[in-house]
């Protein structure tokens, strides 16, 4: 049985149109018009225990609202789902002790405070023993390396100390099922870095179900080996990271090094030139023209070195949401 299991699950909003002007706006008063927004229209969705999922779609696809519904913050216009066994907008006690959601946007600290006060109310909200509380703070301040910052009040801390603080608080239960939205967002290079090695490490050691949102694909690929993306309130691919680019791209990058004093102007027959830095030029190529036009290539030219790649995961990805958007 799979932990997370979701069936045809939908969600729509009723969202006020405010017309422009003040005429409109007194109209509005006594009689408002609105639109129905669907979120989400029928997302299906397996998760086995241990599963590290990307869930990707561009913004507005509904990747924010499914996690909120599968930890029962929002109820669903339609369909089912259960977590652990559980309904989540039936809200039980014995649920919410075991998942956390943590999103980059939100805070759940108290901002006045250090945050180590608030992993005290913590424990008391979810009864957690002192010696496994003590035992697990000290684990998980030790992988974030953030030890000297406990007592230091949350509003002095930079963003991406913050973000390892949130994180912190979201496993002291030490929660079976973990819901992360954007746990990234804003940070800088190094704080990215330190949470992905943080959130393997972690995963690794706990086995905890993790459902990953992300618009950094080095997230996604430091981290998750399945993907599942969603477009318009649907699923549109679910598999592995290589099947995206496999499915999805259909050309390759071609880099090729010309021999000093050969430089050739006709090039573009070759392919899409994507990049020229003499005597080093990058070319798009059809996949199936590859063969093809390597052969023609080092027949016709004199070539020092050639490579042969896939395209940036991250220009994939975008080229498939602007398809199904």
């Amino acid at each position: 049985m799979p932990i997370i299991e979701v069936r045809e699950l939908t969600k729509s909003y009723r969202v006020y149109r405010k017309r422009e002007g003040l005429r409109a706006s007194m109209r509005g008063l006594f009689r408002r018009e609105y639109t129905e927004v669907e979120a989400v229209r029928g997302i299906n969705l397996r998760v086995e225990a241990g599963e590290f999922v990307a869930f990707l779609g561009p913004n507005g696809a509904g990747k924010t609202t499914t996690l909120k519904l599968l930890s029962g913050v929002i109820n669903p216009s339609g369909g089912t789902a259960t977590v652990m066994g559980f309904v989540p907008w039936e809200r039980r006690n014995e649920y919410r002790r075991r998942f956390a959601l943590v999103m980059g946007q939100k805070n759940q600290l108290w901002w006045d405070l250090p945050a180590q006060e608030s992993y005290r109310l913590h424990q008391q909200i979810y009864g957690i023993p002192e010696d496994h509380f003590r035992r697990t703070l000290d684990e998980l301040t030790d992988l974030l390396e953030v030890t000297p910052l406990l007592g230091q009040p949350v509003r002095e801390l930079s963003l991406g100390e913050r973000m390892k603080m949130e994180l912190i608080a979201a496993l002291l239960h030490s929660p079976e099922v973990l819901f992360l939205d954007e746990p990234t967002i804003g940070l800088d290079v190094i704080a990215q870095h330190t949470i992905q090695r943080f959130l393997r490490q972690y995963q690794e050691r706990r086995q905890t179900t993790i459902l990953l949102t992300s618009h950094y694909m080095k997230d996604v690929a430091a981290l998750c080996q399945r993907v599942v993306i969603v477009a318009g309130g649907l699923v549109q691919y679910d598999g592995s990271l290589a099947g995206i680019v496999d499915q999805f791209s259909g050309k390759k990058i071609v880099t090729l090094q010309f021999a000093a004093g050969n430089r050739p102007e006709d090039l573009a027959r070759l392919g899409t030139i994507l990049e020229t830095q003499w005597p080093r030029v990058k070319i798009g190529i059809a996949r199936a023209e590859v063969p093809r036009v390597l052969a023609t290539t080092l027949r016709d030219y004199a070539i020092e070195d050639v490579s042969v790649e896939d395209p940036p995961l991250e220009d994939v990805i975008a080229d498939l949401f602007h398809q199904v958007s």
